[in-house]
């Protein structure tokens, strides 16, 4: 039984689009997340035995014809195929493909199919399968079902299998929600795929040490964010833990058979979820002296406390990811961040007393936002004077409160999932604010980064830690070399700047501040 899981190839012709990071594109500074949750799918059918091919077009920039070629050669029984939100109907077109030339059953994964099943189903009937939320168990039983049976498929069989919609003639069936993965120690090791199927120099993150890979030790996050897709589509909103333990072998396995990685980053919504359980990890990695031997980085949030930040720093980290999201203490509060922006000033200079650097993440156009509280976002920015910093418009992606507010506000100026992305892969804005339509937002994104890069304090900063940390002068070489490309250009060309002339209509409101 040959299982194809595949990350399909999708705007190779202007860089590396990433399907799993948080908002789906080609990003400016070139960061190419590791598929992770394809990895860890790849990884489980493997460890039941069956024969597993992992193929990444986009890190690759592998395009149709050529990946066909591969897939082919393979020649799998069943692909499961990640999916996104901007690159649906490619990725749709593409497993309809694969069907015509192979045969295979089609499964799809992701946020945006565990969103909108039928709608997608309904694209092609060459979709065999939708997976709902963890793709891990419910693809090796697919398999499983598919061995057994010959290829052969019964509406009777499907159903006893949780977590699927599925094709019954014209009838579209959804399954028993298959309960959330509670032990994650039971899942494949990712840097063990990684090792078996990938060159781990085929991605780049832009604030950390390439080599990198990236890991997770949770699933779920308890914060009720309400643009954050994961969380609400396939995490929940409870954390499971991988052990201590099992991440400190793993970090000792990394050393020890991928030598040529300088960082690992982990992709956990918030890895300190639960202060306990970030100390166990941090007291093992001094235990085993992995702190001398491996850098890290981690996602956070701005109410982190300064002594976890020295114990994490004792223990490799370099770097956290923190999603500031806004200056305005309006505009937090209309996304249910559930953070202050004193607490932020303040988690901004104890990460610089504890000598982690920081990449700062800001989104334009959330409930609450208009052109007074984006220049209080901006110039908050420059107080805190990080690292990296990331200002992008707030993107919408079904299955998510923020998806549904802005369609009831009439403030969504599209549907056409197309149109999440700029011509060339980038973030787009696909929202209008009260005061500034979409073309506006993407203006003050090009100009915020600007004004954020362009500064004698940050530019003394960064010259500084050259200076004084040798190290870093690859990172930030790299980074600068792709992201040059796109600083000093507008996000839109002049067609894409043109809006529609006419309002949208505005629904019943929810979520009102």
């Amino acid at each position: 039984m040959k299982v194809l899981c595949l990350n399909p190839p999708f705007l190779t012709e202007h860089g590396k689009f990433t399907r799993e990071s948080r908002s789906p594109a080609v990003a400016k500074s070139g960061t190419t997340y590791f598929p992770m949750y394809l990895a860890s799918v790849a990884g489980s059918l493997d460890q039941a035995g069956f024969d597993v091919l992992l193929l990444d077009s986009c890190a690759t920039l592998t395009n149709d014809d050529d990946t066909m070629k591969r897939i082919r050669e393979f020649a799998p029984d069943l692909v499961i195929q990640q999916t996104s939100t901007p690159s649906i109907y490619s990725d749709v077109a593409f497993g309809a493909r694969i069907k015509s030339e192979c045969g295979s059953a089609i499964a799809l994964m992701g946020t945006h199919v565990t969103s909108l099943p039928n709608e997608t189903m309904q694209l092609d009937t060459a979709m065999d399968f939708i997976i709902h939320a963890e793709a891990d168990a419910t693809a090796v039983e697919i398999a499983g079902y598919l061995k057994q049976t010959n290829g052969k498929m019964t509406s009777q069989g499907l159903q006893a299998i949780q977590g699927i919609t599925f094709r019954d003639g014209d009838r579209l069936v959804k399954t028993e929600t298959r309960p959330f993965i509670k032990d994650l120690d039971e899942l494949p090791w990712l840097s063990k795929v990684y090792k078996k199927f990938f060159d781990v120099k085929d991605y780049f993150f832009a604030a950390c040490d390439w080599p990198m890979v990236q890991l997770m030790q949770t699933r779920g996050c308890p914060h009720p964010c309400f643009f954050c897709v994961y969380p609400r589509t396939v995490h929940g909103d409870k954390v499971r833990f991988r052990t201590a333990k099992s991440m400190v072998d793993e970090m000792e396995w990394i050393v020890e058979n991928l030598p040529e990685v300088k960082e690992v980053g982990f992709e956990d919504d918030t890895f300190t979820a639960w202060a306990k359980r970030t100390k166990e990890f941090c007291d093992l990695m001094i235990e085993r002296g992995l702190h001398k031997k491996i850098k890290w980085y981690c996602n956070t949030r701005a109410t982190l406390d300064y002594e976890t930040m020295v114990h994490m720093r004792k223990a490799g980290c370099v770097l956290m990811i923190v999603g500031y999201e806004s200056g305005s203490q309006k505009a937090l509060d209309g996304m249910l961040k559930g953070t202050k922006v004193e607490e932020m000033m303040e988690f901004s200079r104890n990460a610089n007393r504890a000598k982690l650097l920081i990449h700062g993440c800001f989104m334009a156009g959330n409930r609450g936002d208009s052109r007074e509280t984006l220049e209080e976002t901006l110039q908050t920015a420059k107080k805190f004077n990080n690292d990296t910093m990331q200002f992008f418009p707030l993107i919408v992606y079904p299955g998510t409160p923020a998806y549904e507010w802005a369609k009831d506000e009439g403030l969504l100026r599209t549907e056409d999932f197309r149109e999440w992305l700029t011509e060339e892969g980038n973030h787009n804005a696909v929202l209008d604010m009260p005061d500034m339509d979409r073309a506006e937002i993407l203006d003050w994104c090009d100009r915020a980064r600007k004004e954020y890069y362009i500064r004698p304090r940050y530019l003394a900063t960064k010259l500084w830690q050259q200076i004084h940390h040798p190290s870093e002068i690859t990172r930030t070489f790299k980074a600068f070399w792709t992201f040059r490309k796109t600083l000093f250009k507008g996000s839109l060309t002049k067609k894409e700047k043109v809006t529609p002339t006419t309002s949208p209509t505005r629904r019943k409101g929810v979520l009102d501040v």
